[in-house]
């Protein structure tokens, strides 16, 4: 993965570094990804989303880069699509919304959703219309309190996309999803955390800390995490049989590895197991 040197890690929201739209840094195996777009609450415009795929692909691909980490820079996690780049490419009929959505935004979503590494959302602040995919796309959710989910896109004329049908109906139940999807409404962290939407909601002064202790910990895991993932993804569009059949699969596959020699040979040792991932 290009990530930036050790001194760039720490200068990296200084410098020219500061000035990138997406910054991303590696520590102890998770690679951190961040919006830095803060004086437009993190919109995301094509270069962006661009850039955060580019991110993903990377770290997908980084041997070691067991977690990743996405958030925004500021007060907001991403206020969703940039409205004033929408309305220059619709001025100019630069390129239709099907065009832009199969072609940037899917994409990103869809490898979300199926690289095998572990994302956590590190939900900071407002996370609105795509940006409210992007976060929900991500298995584990960290939220801060006063954070919110805005289904924004009832209230400039358009239909929810980004995955937002699948991902809201998955997230917060048929019902509030459909509410959302017509109303344009919003769902604070309490509620989102009481429906099971996030894993966890706490305090922002310690958003950051709670996030990093988790994405370490999933950095330090075997590599059956990875392949739970892609069963887990699996068994939302799956009947009982095939899920078991592939769980089976899988099971064959870990039952081989380092990680679970490892981890049976810890546990009669009665030792933290030593993961490498493979």
């Amino acid at each position: 993965m290009r990530m930036p040197s050790r001194r760039g890690r720490r200068e990296h929201l200084s410098g020219s570094i500061a000035n990138e739209s997406v910054i991303i840094k590696e520590e102890n195996g998770v690679a951190w990804i961040k919006i830095n777009r803060p004086e437009v609450l993190n919109a995301l415009d094509t270069e962006v989303i661009r850039k955060l795929h580019a991110a993903m692909n990377d770290a997908e691909k980084d041997p070691l880069i067991r977690c990743v980490v996405l958030t925004g820079e500021g007060k907001a996690f991403s206020a969703g699509a940039d409205i004033r780049a929408l309305k220059k490419r619709r001025k100019r009929a630069e390129v239709s919304f099907m065009e832009h959505l199969r072609a940037e935004t899917n994409p990103l979503i869809s490898k979300m959703r199926h690289m095998d590494k572990p994302i956590i959302s590190m939900i900071n602040g407002v996370a609105a219309g795509a940006g409210m995919s992007l976060a929900l796309a991500a298995d584990i959710k960290i939220m801060a309190e006063g954070a919110r989910f805005v289904e924004a896109f009832a209230k400039i004329g358009l239909v929810p996309d980004a995955g937002a049908t699948f991902l809201m109906t998955r997230s917060f139940g048929a019902s509030k999803a459909m509410e959302l999807a017509l109303t344009g409404g919003e769902i604070d962290a309490k509620e989102a955390g009481r429906l099971g939407a996030v894993n966890v909601v706490v305090p922002l002064n310690q958003l950051e800390r709670d996030t990093r202790v988790l994405a370490e910990r999933l950095a330090k895991g075997p590599m059956g995490i990875r392949l739970a993932k892609r069963a887990m993804n699996r068994a939302l569009v799956a009947d009982l049989d095939t899920a078991l059949d592939y769980e089976a699969h899988i099971q064959e596959i870990v039952a081989a590895s380092e990680d679970f020699k490892e981890g049976v040979d810890a546990f009669y040792e009665k030792r933290p197991a030593r993961f490498r991932g493979r």
